[in-house]
């Protein structure tokens, strides 16, 4: 009997609510490992997780039988509850409403993987302000700027 296989490979970014760093250096492995866990247990393809203090990048392989949507949703419910669990911030953590996704080819993985993992390294030259505007339009996604993070310049 015949069956179905596929790999595509995305990258999601999403934002700590109002842009705020509080994704502390001292922690945030834990929390980028744990995301790593959450993508695992949906069974999807967590190839790396990493990010600063205001932002996060993600990059799974995603099987079609899981929304994109749904997964989002999950990692970044229970990423939230586990921060919070943890005391780790003064007050609610949460992340902000919305996230990017950009799709790429296998050819690419190696390439995405290495910018992910020197984030801060790349973010000591720009902001992820402007970071995020280059993928959307790097990637042509049509969108309105009302609708996007609540920036912090």
């Amino acid at each position: 009997m015949a069956g179905t296989y596929s790999q595509i490979y995305i990258q999601i970014v999403f934002a700590v609510k109002g842009r705020q760093n509080l994704l502390a250096k001292e922690w945030r492995q834990e929390v980028f490992k744990y995301m790593a866990g959450i993508i695992k247990n949906k069974g999807q393809k967590s190839i790396i997780v990493n990010g600063v203090e205001d932002h996060v990048h993600i990059f799974v392989g995603l099987k079609p039988s899981m929304a994109l949507s749904d997964l989002v949703r999950d990692v970044k419910n229970n990423s939230t509850n586990f921060i919070n669990d943890n005391k780790w911030v003064t007050g609610k953590f949460s992340w902000q409403e919305g996230y990017a996704a950009f799709s790429y080819s296998h050819s690419q993985i190696e390439t995405v993987y290495n910018y992910i993992l020197n984030q801060e390294k790349h973010h000591s030259k720009q902001t992820f302000k402007d970071e995020y505007m280059d993928f959307l339009k790097k990637f042509e996604v049509e969108h309105d700027a009302k609708y996007l993070f609540e920036w912090i310049d």
